[in-house]
């Protein structure tokens, strides 16, 4: 991006021919470097999606915040602006991590933006700054979504990630509620049948504070990709492992539900089914923050039974042993 402005794709990359699939738009090392020492910040987008250390630190965010998370780095030649004046429709962590960059944060034109909500001038433009300040490297911002900022650079050249966190509304709450009421018949109805006042009813006992907590949760835990380094190396040592084997909780959401006399557990879009009767076992383990072995499990399973259990939830990706 330079100015605001976002350049083609075109104008820094080219394909590359292969077998039996090229690779198309790859940076063209050369032209990126001229476009950045002609002022444009470079974007990497949804590093979360390729690093694993940033991908469990958003892990842990989503867990503690109940929301989704995301990164991406801009990287600020000196004497240069990535973008104008505007605001962001979710809340953002900006981290320096080398260089500076000056902030400028204004009142926001509109207050709590959605997704398709994004700032156009005609919202008004920014009045004066609450806030102008330096970030150095260590230095940490939060914006609310909706806060107009923009932010220059001086004599030094800025590395900073922004972390995104796409706050869950009550319009998603809403939308969410009423696709479960497709399942209700009167919802079913011609507009020209049914009463109004009983869909309201039936819509207000699905977005009760508890059912909308639970429905953000599943949908969470369904929707993260999967993170997990070593892999590989974990299923190797599988054969390995037996009563006194430390494993410990990978970086995952975890969803539990009860459903047809099973506890499922949904993480990395995918639904595991267990047996109620080591519900205490699978509360144990997905609560777990420290490592632990199959003869700490809580419940009545004998010892071959805990270690084929752990077995199952190291190969799932839900556990990893720890000395793998």
């Amino acid at each position: 991006m330079k100015a605001g402005e976002q350049l083609a794709v075109r104008d820094y990359t080219s394909d590359i021919p292969w077998r039996p699939t090229g690779f198309t738009g790859a940076a063209d090392l050369d032209r990126v470097l001229a476009e950045w020492e002609r002022g444009a910040t470079i974007v990497l987008q949804g590093l979360h999606l390729q690093r694993p250390e940033l991908a469990e630190f958003c892990r842990s965010l989503e867990r503690t915040l109940g929301h989704p998370a995301q990164v991406n780095a801009y990287y600020t030649p000196r004497s240069a602006q990535g973008l104008p004046v505007h605001h962001d429709t979710h809340d953002v962590f900006v981290l320096q991590v080398s260089g500076e960059k000056r902030w400028l944060v204004y009142e926001p034109a509109w207050e709590l933006p959605l997704r398709n909500q994004k700032y156009t001038s005609e919202m008004g433009g920014p009045g004066e700054p609450v806030h102008d300040l330096v970030l150095r490297a260590g230095d940490m911002l939060y914006l609310p979504r909706g806060w107009l900022h923009e932010a220059l650079t001086s004599e030094t050249d800025s590395l900073h990630l922004t972390v995104g966190v796409n706050v869950v509304t009550w319009l998603d709450a809403f939308k969410a509620a009423l696709e479960e009421c497709g399942e209700e018949l009167a919802f079913r109805r011609s507009i020209v049948n049914g009463d109004p006042g009983e869909l309201v009813e039936l819509l207000r006992a699905r977005v009760e504070p508890e059912a909308v907590r639970r429905r953000a949760a599943e949908k969470l835990a369904r929707t993260r990709r999967p993170v997990r380094g070593g892999q590989l190396s974990q299923l190797r040592a599988l054969g390995e492992l037996d009563t006194d084997t430390e494993v410990e909780l990978r970086a995952s959401l975890v969803h539990t539900s009860e459903e047809n006399g099973s506890v499922v557990l949904t993480f990395e879009g995918k639904d595991v089914s267990f047996p109620a009767r080591i519900r205490d076992d699978l509360s144990y383990m997905v609560e777990a923050d420290t490592p632990f072995t199959a003869s700490d499990l809580p419940g009545d399973l004998d010892d071959e039974s805990r270690v084929v259990l752990i077995r199952r939830l190291v190969r799932e990706g839900l556990l990893r042993i720890t000395s793998a």
